[in-house]
């Protein structure tokens, strides 16, 4: 399934998926339909007279547990996961149609998307491929959380998370140019403590969450393992980043180093960087690059996409 990495690409076949929004829990289906060249990542509410968001940076809505977006007073959340899929497989527009406000969790990870992806297969456009080449730093912090992104080739990223037990300090270390997504980062889990259940449901959140589509921790440990990974609390945080600077329009072309941030400090990474036109331009991907995403499924064993826990485990 190899594809040209300087050419954009959108999915070769439209894609459906089917389930419950984590905080809503409301029930949802939503397609993926392939779009033309230059059209970028688009949600539409079918619900809604097919109401379109475009996935950037200007249309972020209020962050706190999960990423969403807003228009004219219609609203697109937990757009994390997919968007993350998207730009570690290399597609580049995309049509989301769903029929509620929520995109489903799936099992909490973005491996079912790049399954689906993989399946469908990936179609090259005739327009060449732009990211977004960082030129200078720019940071942000909030107290002991920072967030920034500085000038280098590909796309890495470092992210360290320091939460209670049983996480406690964990890094990652990823480069998209050369590592596999769908392997190391897409079936990375989103997480929550048991002890934190109850006071986040009376907050109206985590109505959709079973231990089908979530890590339950305890003080002892996840309440239904194994883990996919040792380490697959801070691998899940890079896929939610990933997913996160998705919506600077364009893959970056920098280091993104992170360290106890979140949705709120990803997306306000964004901004910033969008806003300061001088650390960055649009440059090509060159004709003689070559693909990291398009080798995913010669990386990522049948058996484990059939069972995703037997990867890592």
């Amino acid at each position: 399934m190899s594809q040209p990495a300087h050419l954009e690409q959108t999915i070769a076949e439209p894609m459906e998926f089917a389930g419950v929004g984590l905080h809503s829990g409301a029930p949802v289906t939503m397609r993926l339909l392939p779009a033309p060249a230059g059209s970028g990542i688009v949600f539409r509410r079918t619900d809604l007279d097919n109401f379109e968001i475009p996935a950037v940076g200007r249309n972020v809505a209020k962050v706190s547990y999960a990423t969403s977006l807003m228009r004219q007073g219609v609203l697109i959340s937990t757009t994390e996961h997919l968007l993350s899929a998207l730009i570690g497989m290399g597609v580049d527009n995309v049509i989301v149609e769903l029929d509620n406000l929520e995109l489903p969790i799936l099992d909490g990870s973005s491996l079912p998307y790049v399954g689906a992806i993989l399946s469908v297969g990936i179609r090259s456009q005739r327009r060449r491929r732009e990211s977004i080449r960082v030129l200078r730093p720019v940071e942000v912090r909030e107290g002991n959380k920072f967030i920034g992104v500085y000038p280098g080739s590909g796309y890495r990223i470092d992210y360290i998370i320091d939460f209670p037990a049983p996480i406690g300090w964990q890094h990652a270390s990823v480069d998209l140019a050369t590592e596999t997504y769908g392997a190391f980062i897409a079936p990375a889990r989103t997480f929550g403590y048991k002890a934190d259940e109850q006071r986040l449901r009376n907050m109206g959140l985590i109505r959709g969450a079973s231990p089908e589509n979530a890590i339950v921790l305890t003080p002892d440990g996840p309440e239904n393992g194994p883990l996919r990974f040792i380490d697959e609390c801070v691998r899940h945080k890079v896929l939610d980043l990933i997913g996160d600077l998705a919506l600077a329009g364009r893959r970056i072309e920098g280091h993104v180093v992170a360290e106890r941030a979140g949705h709120a400090m990803h997306t306000a990474l964004v901004s910033r960087l969008m806003k300061d036109r001088s650390a960055w331009e649009l440059a090509r991907v060159p004709v003689a690059e070559e693909s990291a995403e398009g080798s995913e499924a010669a990386h990522l064993p049948a058996a484990a996409m059939a069972n995703p826990a037997l990867i890592g485990a």
